[in-house]
């Protein structure tokens, strides 16, 4: 059985009901992989022409209804078929795994949200935009980006605290400096490109800022010199943090320029007043050619996609990762 491995113009051969992962690795295709499980989305390419299977063997083409875009370490060929996968200078393999680390410090960067810094034995490998599992307790358990560059002893996280927040309120009322977490990843597929050379849209929901900062952070220090326009979108003032990491980032990188905007209660000094899909509407009237990054609520992920693709951006282009505000 044939698979036409696209960009690539190759076609490798498989048995059919191969896993669609397993097959590219036996060809040495280049893959960007990671947890093996379908949680990361690291893996994920097109299925262009014909049909393929998911993990529970049933039909499916697209996996997720977008772009014909399906996870090969959840597909399984059956029939002669063409894939595209990402450009092989692209691929990222970070192997996920899972480390104790140690609380350093738990600040305050504004009213309801905390900035956690964790050390890790061995610093883990990730790309900048990417995401762990953090488990305080077997029963505090949620995902969030890190802040910072990889290659670092500490890994940094910015935690939004909710009314009744059942891990939030962890990490706020009880977590303290000395105790373990248990880090498992990295996780996720909006990482930094650096092979792209036009313009950058990174757009940050709250503390959606984390990955942003990763994402920014690791274009200056990789020497990138693309037009960079990061929009902080924010529900009021009380939420803003980060304007020091910004600026500073900004003086070193002077393509880049940083848009605050705020639902209710703006300054209009320095602040903009509504969402960030406005502002982007209204600055832009065109992204063709652009590579975006968002990470936020799903609400403001979903509408900034849809924007984007609009106004010219390839789907390919989109880079995104959306999560729930949860107060259980």
């Amino acid at each position: 059985m044939d698979i036409l491995v696209q960009p690539h113009n190759r076609v490798i051969r498989a048995e059919p009901g191969v896993n669609l992962l397993d097959a590219l690795r036996a060809a040495q295709v280049p893959m960007s992989y990671s947890c093996l499980s379908g949680r990361c989305g690291i893996c994920r390419c097109r299925v262009l022409s014909g049909e393929v299977l998911d993990g529970g063997r049933e039909q499916q083409r697209p996996l997720d209804g977008v772009d014909g875009a399906v996870l090969a370490c959840q597909t399984y060929v059956t029939e002669p078929c063409t894939i595209e996968v990402p450009a092989p200078e692209e691929a990222v393999v970070h192997r996920a795994r899972v480390a104790k680390a140690t609380v350093v410090a738990i600040e305050p960067l504004a009213a309801d949200i905390r900035r956690l810094l964790l050390k890790v034995a061995k610093p883990i490998a990730y790309s900048p935009g990417q995401y762990m599992q953090l488990g305080f307790t077997p029963t505090h358990v949620r995902p969030y980006s890190m802040a910072n560059l990889p290659g670092e002893q500490l890994l940094e996280f910015h935690i939004q605290l909710m009314p009744q927040g059942r891990v939030s309120g962890y990490v706020a009322g009880q977590l303290k400096v000395g105790d373990k977490v248990k880090v498992s990843g990295p996780l996720g597929a909006a990482y930094l490109r650096q092979q792209h050379t036009g313009p950058m849209l990174c757009v940050a929901g709250g503390t959606g800022l984390a990955s942003v900062l990763s994402v920014v952070r690791g274009a200056v220090a990789a020497g990138m010199r693309n037009p960079i326009h990061l929009y902080f979108g924010l529900r009021s003032p009380r939420e803003l943090y980060g304007l020091a990491w910004l600026e500073q980032l900004r003086s070193v990188h002077p393509a880049l320029q940083v848009h605050v905007v705020v639902a209710s209660g703006a300054d209009p000094a320095t602040q903009r007043r509504g969402l960030v899909t406005q502002a982007i509407e209204q600055d832009h009237a065109s992204l063709q050619g652009w590579q975006a990054y968002l990470c936020g609520s799903p609400p403001m992920v979903e509408t900034t996609t849809l924007l984007a693709l609009g106004k010219g951006m390839e789907a390919a282009h989109l880079h995104a990762e959306a999560f729930y505000l949860q107060g259980d």
